[in-house]
């Protein structure tokens, strides 16, 4: 059992660089052997996952929150694709701000994701993920999570730049970015069904249930069904906005009329041009034109 452990020290405020040692020496007390690398910047992780693929590493760890999840699926995608040896396997040791991704797999009621992870890698117990393909005007990216554009990509990205500011940061960005809302015209195709052209003030298109933590966004949603979960948000206001973002924690936003929920494997757009996306909290800005669902594609120590 060799991984390769990927660290973003700076991940949840700092904290992640304080406590992975000790993380890190459980595993290898139980027999695991794992080599460190840390991280000092966005990208780097990437680059580093596909240095150790191209050298035939295929299990990796991703110390950190999701964004360090995001670049180490994006390390070894679409490299694992091409590859007919060891499936891809990634660990987890969420040690950051947002670890979403890991909360389909727990128990209701549990709030240790870095003990749930832990358990997990310790026990060899492993579970087969989708993994979501886009396709956008500067190349692909891949995910895990969640996709987001309009309100939700918009707040996420305003609050990219206060991040120093940790929670009142986000909670300005809600609202400013509340206080601007205007609902606009993001036109998707299901599966080569009829294009849906209605005014959205956000579509998320997921692959597991939550996102930020504890919002589940998509309830219905299997990371092993070869779906993904669309929540189109229509032509909300700023008030039905407020009023709708409680039900979000609870999963019951799908029972307003405004908002619709499908399960397809494709998901076209016709953009105009490049806008705000959100890719499991992390920001592009980039022109979507294909969400694909690539089944089974990871495994992951869940």
């Amino acid at each position: 059992m060799q991984f390769l452990a990927v660290v973003n020290p700076a991940a949840g405020g700092g904290r992640c660089g304080k406590e992975y040692p000790a993380a890190i020496k459980r595993l290898e007390d139980a027999g695991l052997e794992i080599e460190v690398v840390t991280t000092s910047g966005p990208g780097e992780a990437v680059e580093l996952v596909q240095k150790a693929w191209s050298q035939g590493q295929r299990r990796f760890l991703a110390v950190g929150g999701d964004g360090t999840g995001y670049e180490l699926v994006n390390g070894m995608f679409p490299l694992a694709l091409e590859d007919d040896g060891d499936p891809a396997q990634l660990g987890f040791l969420p040690l950051g701000t947002g670890n979403s991704f890991l909360r389909d797999f727990m128990k209701p009621g549990d709030k240790d994701g870095a003990g749930h992870a832990l358990g997990a890698l310790l026990e060899k117990r492993t579970r087969t993920v989708d993994v979501v393909r886009i396709e956008h005007d500067k190349g692909e990216n891949f995910y895990i999570n969640l996709f987001a554009i309009g309100f939700a990509a918009d707040v996420n990205s305003r609050a990219a730049r206060y991040k120093n500011w940790g929670e009142f940061g986000y909670i300005g960005s809600v609202i400013a970015e509340t206080l601007g809302l205007a609902p606009n015209l993001y036109p998707i195709r299901e599966d080569g069904g009829e294009w849906n052209r209605d005014p959205a003030a956000f579509i998320a298109i997921c692959n597991s249930k939550f996102t930020g933590g504890t919002m589940m966004m998509a309830p219905d949603a299997d990371t092993a069904d070869g779906k993904v979960d669309v929540v189109h948000v229509g032509a909300l206001g700023r008030i039905g906005l407020l009023r709708a973002f409680p039900k979000l924690f609870e999963g019951k936003h799908l029972s307003l009329d405004a908002v619709r929920g499908s399960q397809p494997s494709r998901v076209e757009f016709e953009l105009e041009g490049p806008t705000n996306v959100m890719l499991d909290g992390e920001v592009l800005y980039v022109q979507p034109r294909v969400i694909e669902v690539l089944p089974g594609a990871l495994q992951v120590y869940a």
